[in-house]
């Protein structure tokens, strides 16, 4: 219980900020005008595909002693594997809320503009009109943040009692040959994983997704 309420945690702070960030993100390079949009564009595409373990290193490196932010004292704690999850879902986040946004009929903001609409409430419009493929957006980031094992032991530590979630400790159960508990964890994990995306789909109006 202990290990699945810190997964629960972490998972759900982590994915809370992404979202907080990667869907205003996404709505302004999907509507505005972004300086160097193609460069900006290549680092989210770039980041929908990072390797969890170089995203670990790189946290690992910023909250070391000898790292830029090492006197916050964050490394082997809950704060830094926010951090390196934040980093990990927040291009998945972005990426396809801009995608979602783009794929609307482009005809709907001159119409919106002739009728008075101002910026914000064109902005918004369209943001409900793409509100399905935001949430998918919104669901990725929380399967990538869930599922993920190796920055999480980087910068966490594994360590009991502290920073010992599902997915570190899946690991060290199968390492130590515990295979039963190993795949009773995995159950709770997949468990998680369907309960909250079956909520969030309920939530956004469950009727347009049986369809």
């Amino acid at each position: 219980m202990e290990i699945t309420l810190r997964s629960l945690h972490v998972t759900l702070v982590a994915l809370l900020v992404s979202t907080l960030i990667g869907v205003p993100l996404g709505a302004w390079l999907a509507l505005g005008r972004v300086p160097l949009r193609r460069l900006a564009l290549a680092l989210i595409y770039t980041g929908m595909g990072l390797p969890p373990v170089v995203v670990g290193l790189f946290v690992y490196i910023l909250f070391s002693r000898s790292g830029p932010f090492g006197s916050l004292a964050w490394l082997f704690s809950l704060r830094a594997m926010i951090v390196a999850q934040t980093i990990l879902a927040l291009p998945m986040v972005a990426g396809i809320t801009m995608s979602s946004i783009q794929s609307v009929d482009p005809a709907l903001r001159p119409q919106l503009r002739a009728l008075g609409a101002t910026r914000w409430q064109v902005v918004r419009t369209i943001a409900v009109e793409a509100r399905f493929g935001i949430l998918l957006g919104v669901m990725a980031g929380f399967g990538a943040i869930i599922s993920e094992v190796g920055a999480v032991m980087l910068v966490g530590g594994n360590i009991e009692g502290r920073t010992r979630v599902l997915t570190t400790a899946i690991v060290l159960e199968t390492r130590r040959g515990h295979f039963a508990l190993a795949l009773a964890l995995g159950a709770i994990l997949l468990s998680l994983s369907f309960l909250t995306n079956s909520l969030i789909m309920l939530g956004q109006g469950g009727g347009r997704w049986r369809r």
